[in-house]
């Protein structure tokens, strides 16, 4: 039967999209030996064009599909007490999931922070770009911390989801530099910005529109599609465990995370050579 996989997403942009159709594409192909027993998404059509567009993509697969708006779920409590309106959410959510077998929960552009109780009860993991120890929160939250710290290289980890937030152990991660070669005109260039304005001030100026943002975004997106498939692939043949909330290797042994800097870039390169697109 192979690796039984829960999808979470909140459909909120393209790289959504492209995450689930990698995983999709080589579940079909055998790479991944499993099945997606559903996908859940905690927005419903109408809220936004792109999670309709996910939504869509869903259906188009024939995956079952469990939309549940977050949005339209007591407002009024989520305004008063976040804590406990994340706690009933999550409920309400594995009421919906429970007719369900998994095997595991992979969140891939969820945007809401997974209740403590919803945690302890399935196995979840969750794709951050960043490195182990690195920035915590979305993707813009991470880049725009490691641009204000001057970072020389980030990353991405797929992690276990625990109540500490972007802090469970990694399963697997990758690093890439983001100064020197074709990185050190961008910098130059926000030095030269940051002379007439503040970092935040650039921040709501340009957003994700300044070169150097988009330029980090670009790498750490087409890194995240062959990571997620080569941890998929790993889990589903044993290669790496989740167990009592450690993870093990093949030899049963804790690990500490999997660096797949040599396997990603290899994958990169072949892309490269065949053509294939690899950017957002």
């Amino acid at each position: 039967m192979g690796l039984r996989i829960g999808w979470f997403s909140t459909g909120r942009d393209k790289a959504a999209r492209e995450l689930l159709q990698v995983v999709v594409e080589n579940l079909s192909k055998g790479v991944i030996q499993g099945e997606i027993s559903f996908v859940f998404c905690n927005r419903e059509k109408g809220e936004s064009l792109e999670s309709d567009r996910f939504i869509e993509y869903v259906e188009s697969l024939g995956l079952p599909l469990l939309p549940f708006s977050s949005k339209r779920f007591f407002p009024s409590q989520k305004e008063r007490d976040l804590e406990r309106w994340r706690t009933l959410y999550h409920q309400e959510v594995e009421k919906r999931i429970q007719s369900y077998s998994v095997d595991l929960i992979v969140l891939a552009g969820y945007m809401l922070i997974i209740s403590p109780s919803f945690c302890t009860s399935f196995r979840i993991i969750n794709l951050h770009p960043a490195a182990p120890g690195g920035p915590q929160g979305t993707w813009q939250e991470v880049i725009w911390s490691l641009i204000r710290m001057r970072a020389k290289e980030s990353g991405v980890m797929i992690h276990l989801v625990t109540k500490d937030l972007d802090r469970g152990p990694p399963l697997t991660f990758v690093t890439y530099p983001i100064m020197g070669g074709r990185f050190t005109p961008l910098w130059e260039d926000l030095e030269t910005k940051l002379k007439d304005h503040s970092l935040d001030e650039l921040i709501q100026r340009e957003g994700e529109k300044n070169p150097l943002f988009r330029a980090i975004r670009i790498e750490g997106v087409k890194r995240e599609l062959p990571l997620l498939v080569m941890t998929l692939k790993a889990l589903a043949e044993d290669k790496v465990r989740i167990e009592g909330g450690k993870i093990l290797n093949e030899r049963g042994e804790e690990s500490s995370g999997i660096c797949l800097n040599q396997e990603v870039e290899q994958y990169l390169q072949k892309g490269i050579e065949r053509g294939d697109e690899l950017s957002i």
